[in-house]
């Protein structure tokens, strides 16, 4: 039985090691650097891939706004949550507006601006993997 937990113990801790979690800039237009926080390896990858140019479809950002302000992201006063990210081609307009708008209209957002919560702005462009000293 005390190896069996050993195992599951040990399991686990090797598990918990191989999350990763990376950040990564975008903007749209012209706005300030928006910082997201990606958690899983296949979204880390992603972003990886469309910064080398590996990846040439999947380029815009896609996630559900969270109305506060993340320690990494203290150009803004919301965030993207880090489980809803994903990358996509195409997207439906109801959920596409420049960062500055929805900074300006955050009140709004959720309603029948940015219903869901959902945030899939068209002219996003990630920049650059932030590095965690720059946090």
């Amino acid at each position: 039985m005390k190896l069996i937990l050993l195992f599951v113990l040990l399991f686990s801790l090797f598990a918990l090691s191989k999350c990763e979690t990376a950040f990564f800039a975008f903007t749209t237009n012209q706005d300030k650097e928006f910082i997201i926080k990606l958690t899983t390896e296949d979204s880390i990858q992603t972003a990886r891939d469309i910064l080398s140019g590996k990846e040439t479809e999947k380029l815009h950002v896609l996630g559900r706004i969270k109305k506060n302000q993340a320690f990494y992201n203290p150009n803004y006063s919301f965030h993207l949550d880090e489980n809803t990210i994903s990358f996509f081609t195409i997207a439906i307009e109801v959920c596409d507006a420049s960062l500055s708008y929805v900074q300006d209209h955050i009140d709004e957002a959720c309603g029948a601006f940015l219903p869901g919560c959902f945030y899939c702005p068209w002219s996003s462009k990630l920049t650059r993997e932030v590095t965690p000293s720059e946090l």
